[in-house]
């Protein structure tokens, strides 16, 4: 049997490159500035709670842990982001040394996870992506585990995963019940009949519980979440970019993910963890059909990676180290080229002149230039979220002042969207301006009943357009703007800054809204 020919020495082969991934994410992180959703997931540590509108708490719990620790700097917050992606390169050799994979298998497996485009872009920052990958990994291993040894101590961690995956992202129970039907379809639904199975779902749900009871306290926002999701980003997707984005985000690992899928399904020695190709085959298809994003996906890749090198080190075990070598550099070393594109890890311009040459000699790779909104833009839709923020909050900082002391204290601040809500709240500290009021996502949890100022900041996202409406209403007695974010690369290019007196009339549209947006 392929457990008993393990050699431990091989985790600490592993471990080669979890230190490879981790570099090259310390190299990169630091550039560039904080992306729209990190600003988000930061805000939350000031507000800890079983739930938001739009995530699980686990993240508000690292964002904590990590402000305290770490400090309020973009490295700061991506050090989680990090360790975490370590941690699943880690978790994709450990399953392939379960295999009964060896070096060549580790290798293979771990590099074209480190360079695959998916991983290396979504696994640097400070947002739920990446550690929804890891519980997803861990499940997988710890499955793979139990199934090897029959060590029942598996299926109660297992639980545990499970439910703090829940709690990390929602897409973990789509991925969980996709495991369980795999697995009841597969010849090892017997290891499953067994009391440990209750007692794993028992932790699973006590982990999740005081989640699901802030959902009902709070009208299960999660599904409104969703349903916004759907109507204003994922009306952009159909079932064939789907399918696209599946076959181009992992570059030339495509090929071991393919193996991969296919050593699963048809390979004796592998026989055991065929439930593995169903699993994705059912979360391909349920994804499919809710046109999820692409990135929904992703968890279930590395064991499939650590299936397909475990296949290729099959097929060409009686060759020599040229052509395992040769093979290594194929599926890895054009992944590794296109690595401005997916880590910040050039500056602006030279950045810059790498998306003309990718668009110009690389029409494989353009999709990453296409944003939501189904349009190609000069750069990645994720490095546009991280350029203006400290524009706009110093065009907040330069109105506040504006201002004098006595006027100040009767002063608010308004944004439109929850990323320069973000923007404004994490650069407070450093102006002194007063925190920012929004109706966007989870800041209408926390934000006053009205609108009771003698002046408002306000960010406008539509660079005029809402001020517009205000003025046609009656809302605002005047208005004077003080600037917008001018960056041509940024997301929030033409976002402007205005200084408006409101009067009885915008506080008589501001607190129906928010009572309508907190039942939602």
């Amino acid at each position: 049997m392929p457990y008993k020919n393990r050699k431990s020495t091989y985790v600490y082969f592993v471990l080669i490159f979890v230190f490879i991934k981790v570099v090259l994410n310390l190299f990169a992180i630091s550039h560039f500035g904080f992306h729209r959703d990190e600003f988000l997931h930061l805000v939350l540590a000031d507000h800890l709670d079983w739930g938001y509108k739009e995530v699980p708490p686990f993240i508000a719990i690292l964002a904590k842990i990590s402000i305290t620790c770490f400090g309020n700097s973009v490295f700061a917050a991506r050090l989680f982001p990090t360790l975490f992606g370590g941690l699943i390169v880690l978790l994709t050799g450990l399953i392939v040394i379960e295999f009964g994979g060896k070096k060549f298998a580790i290798t293979l497996a771990c590099l074209s996870l480190i360079f695959a485009p998916a991983f290396a872009a979504s696994e640097y920052l400070f947002q739920p992506v990446v550690f929804d990958q890891f519980w997803w990994v861990l499940t997988v291993w710890l499955l793979v585990k139990y199934l090897n040894t029959t060590d029942v101590r598996y299926l109660y961690w297992l639980g545990a995963a499970v439910g703090l995956g829940i709690l990390t992202k929602y897409t973990m129970l789509f991925f969980a019940a996709s495991l369980l039907i795999g697995i009841l379809i597969s010849k090892q639904r017997k290891l499953l009949f067994n009391k440990h199975i209750l007692g794993a779902v028992m932790i699973t749900v006590a982990i999740v519980l005081p989640n699901l009871i802030w959902q009902i306290n709070h009208h299960m926002p999660v599904f409104t979440h969703m349903k916004n999701l759907r109507e204003q980003q994922l009306d952009y997707i159909t079932p064939t970019d789907f399918i696209k984005q599946q076959l181009l985000v992992n570059g030339v690992a495509l090929f071991i993910w393919l193996n991969g899928l296919a050593f699963l399904i048809f390979s004796f020695r592998l026989r055991n963890f065929q439930f593995m190709a169903l699993a994705y085959a059912l979360i391909f298809f349920f994804l499919l059909m809710m046109d999820g994003k692409s990135y929904y996906i992703f968890g279930a890749y590395p064991m499939l990676f650590a299936a397909g090198a475990f296949g290729f080190e099959r097929l060409l075990k009686t060759n020599g180290y040229v052509l395992r070598t040769a093979l290594i550099v194929l599926f890895t070393l054009p992944n590794a080229l296109l690595l401005p594109i997916l880590l910040p890890i050039l500056p602006m311009d030279q950045t810059l002149a790498f998306f003309r040459f990718a668009d110009k000699h690389l029409p494989p790779v353009r999709f990453s230039m296409i944003w939501e909104d189904g349009k190609k833009h000069a750069t990645t839709q994720d490095y546009a979220d991280m350029l203006g923020w400290d524009d706009m909050a110093a065009l907040v900082d330069k109105a506040y002042k504006s201002l004098s002391p006595d006027d100040q204290k009767q002063t608010l601040v308004y944004a439109d969207n929850y990323g320069e809500a973000g923007a404004i709240h994490h650069y407070r500290k450093q102006y002194g301006y007063p925190n920012v009021i929004s109706l966007n996502s989870s800041f209408t949890l926390w934000a006053p009943d009205s609108l009771k100022c003698k002046y408002l900041i306000y960010i406008d996202d539509g660079g005029g357009k809402n001020i517009k409406e205000f003025v046609a209403g009656n809302m605002i007695g005047s208005f004077t703007k003080v600037g917008e974010v001018s960056n041509p690369l940024a997301r929030e290019k033409g976002t402007a800054v205005f200084i408006i007196t409101p009067n009885y009339r915008l506080n008589q549209r501001y607190s129906p809204e928010l009572a309508k947006k907190r039942l939602e």
